[in-house]
């Protein structure tokens, strides 16, 4: 099945292996924010506590929420690899249960030692369900389905952060039976979670001879170096704690910034919660779309240059904002720089949800299945850092005297610096970008049989060769990266030079030519086998000159030799006669609106023919024949 037809991810709220998982995180985010936002609001308006004031209310109460993670992500992650996720899930139902009905005696007695430490358990709830929640969905979703099912998640869990904080902030005040109905809903949502996580499919243990390391800082530094052992998973993991860095800077301003810059009251606070959740989901649901059922990690760049773009914009557009003469959300409509104010806001946690989503995918994808939930509770540890990194560079920035839309750039700025840095270590995101843009910009690229392009194991591509940007498009078609062997005359073409040697292409030369290239570029495709990645190769040898298909050359025997592993013919359509391809009796890109911009082209994968049956003329001619197919 092509990605093209494969169901959308809003088919998956249909089926068991995800439908109850859904409702089950989503039950349990809206309980933790109903339960975490009514106290605050009892607190805050309600009660007079001398040693809690309503200023530190908010801070104490997401400090005991986020501590848990700290101290006991490494030994959750270590149960999520031991144990089935499903019976983890049920256990962390019962006990979320467990813990609102203590809540609930708090709200109803007005115990505020209680409630919180009813905080800092429900934080350890989170704690416990957050690497099983991320090492399930591999478990039951296939490549192209982990993007999609990772978007329905982010979405499900922004729009249950705002409707539990909608809910709690009205239960609790209800006049006079306030507390008793917040109490209520909170044991409502528990007991209903735990009713939906009964028909969650079993999910079996990845490790179940793991020995459990209860000693949490010794444990964390070691799945901080499991995770380092892959380099682009532990990267990701960077990526991903920067994004939550950049949006708690954002989410925790937002009742100042509403009060002191917009001049509004709770109201336009709140509005600028579902302005960021909505954006967020937004931006996760179309994560499935834009990368075509793949893990796309292209979007990452195009979300971390959204980010900073439309934060920058936030500035300039709150910065000379005239706040209107009556507080609620209505006057806040009424003022002129409103609609611009809303629409950065909305871009930028969009561009957040194109940022993390393929990067969480990409740790689902690329993790050992045994270590996987290891590396995501390294993963909520980094991502407690960064956030108590983010209270106090907001809190340092705000003490110094800078106002909070000076804080916003700031933030803006350093996330432009943190993205170049990472996509300079890791180049798979800047190459996956450019392939992102040449596939949906340049050309309008159409994808077919990429299901026989495979996600696991070594495997030769091998293509027609029709233009310069042949080997780009490969990758934008690919699911993973692939290594190319390509004549090492390509590395002198300005930018696409620049280009392959990021993608670490292996240059070749013929025999007669260089020898020693020649033999190195042999040796380096061997070593890209036995590391079970993709090799590509274009056995043409060199562009095509008149748009017909040349004879294969042998090369890819002498690889086949030395390493016997599946080969995948592969077609591209349409591309002669393009600004990339050669034309009769001229060059390539000299005439740049030769075959203009948006043309139609295409790219057919034909199914893996076994090493023993590959000769040059037998792929030659499967490649001849998906040229016109």
């Amino acid at each position: 099945m092509s990605a093209a037809e494969h169901p959308n991810q809003f088919a998956l709220l249909g089926q068991r292996r995800f439908a109850p998982f859904f409702w089950t995180q989503f039950l349990g985010a809206a309980n933790d924010n109903l339960f975490k936002f009514a106290f605050t609001v009892m607190v805050t308006y309600q009660l007079q506590v001398s040693w809690l004031p309503p200023a530190l209310a908010g801070l104490a109460i997401g400090a005991l929420f986020i501590t848990p993670f700290l101290l006991f992500s490494a030994t959750a992650g270590q149960l999520a690899d031991k144990h089935d996720k499903a019976t983890l899930m049920r256990f962390v139902k019962w006990f979320e249960i467990g813990v609102m009905l203590l809540a609930a005696w708090g709200f109803l007695a007005a115990n505020v030692p209680l409630l919180l430490a009813c905080v800092f358990l429900m934080g350890l709830h989170s704690t416990l369900f957050g690497p099983v929640k991320y090492a399930y969905l591999p478990q039951h979703l296939d490549e192209r389905e982990l993007t999609g099912g990772n978007g329905m998640v982010e979405m499900g869990t922004f729009v249950a952060i705002l409707l539990g904080n909608v809910a709690g902030g009205l239960l609790i005040a209800i006049p006079g039976d306030g507390a008793r109905y917040a109490a209520g809903g909170c044991v409502a949502l528990a007991v209903l979670g735990r009713i939906v996580v009964q028909a969650v499919p079993r999910a079996p243990a990845t490790d179940p001879a793991l020995a459990i390391n209860w000693n949490p800082i010794n444990e964390t530094w070691r799945n901080l170096k499991l995770a380092h052992g892959n380099l682009v998973v532990f990267r990701s993991v960077l990526g991903i704690s920067w994004m939550w860095f950049f949006g708690a800077v954002f989410l925790s301003n937002f009742p100042v910034f509403a009060k002191e810059v917009l001049g509004g009251n709770e109201q336009v606070a709140s509005l600028l919660l579902v302005v960021f959740s909505i954006g967020i989901g937004a931006g996760s649901l179309l994560c499935e779309s834009l990368s075509r059922r793949h893990v796309e990690i292209g979007l990452v760049p195009l979300g971390a240059i959204g980010m900073s773009i439309f934060a920058i914009d936030l500035y300039f557009a709150s910065s000379g904002f005239v706040p209107p003469t009556a507080p609620g959300a209505i006057a806040f409509f009424a003022a002129p720089g409103a609609p611009r104010v809303l629409a950065d806001l909305m871009l930028l946690s969009l561009a957040a949800g194109l940022y993390s989503v393929p990067m969480y995918a990409l740790i689902q994808l690329r993790a050992p299945a045994t270590h996987r939930a290891r590396i995501i509770a390294a993963n909520n540890i980094l991502n407690a850092l960064f956030m108590i990194a983010s209270a106090v560079f907001a809190g340092t920035m705000l003490k110094a005297g800078f106002t909070i839309p000076q804080v916003f750039l700031a933030t803006a700025v350093l996330n432009a610096v943190v993205a170049f840095y990472i996509f300079m270590l890791v180049p798979e995101y800047l190459l996956r970008f450019v392939a992102f843009v040449v596939s949906r910009v340049l050309y309008r690229f159409r994808v077919r049989g990429d299901e026989h392009l495979p996600v696991q194991g070594p495997a030769i591509v091998v293509a027609n060769h029709v233009s310069y940007v042949d080997a780009i498009l490969l990758m934008a078609a690919s699911p993973r990266p692939i290594r190319f062997v390509m004549d090492h005359r390509i590395f002198a073409v300005p930018v696409l030079g620049w280009l392959f040697r990021l993608a670490k292409a292996i240059p070749i030369a013929p025999e007669r030519e260089n020898a020693e290239v020649y033999r190195a570029a042999f040796e380096a495709a061997d070593r890209v086998l036995a590391e079970d990645d993709l090799l590509g190769i274009f056995p043409e040898g060199a562009i095509t000159r008149d748009g017909e298909l040349q004879p294969f050359k042998g090369g890819i025997m002498r690889i086949l030799e030395r390493r016997p592993v599946p080969v995948v013919p592969v077609a591209l359509q349409n591309l002669w006669g393009s600004f990339f391809s050669r034309i009769e009796r001229g060059r390539a890109m000299t005439k740049p609106f030769r075959r203009g911009v948006w043309s139609r082209v295409g790219l057919v994968a034909g199914e893996p023919v076994a090493p023993a049956d590959v000769t040059p003329e037998g792929l030659r001619a499967s490649v001849e024949r998906l040229i016109a197919a």
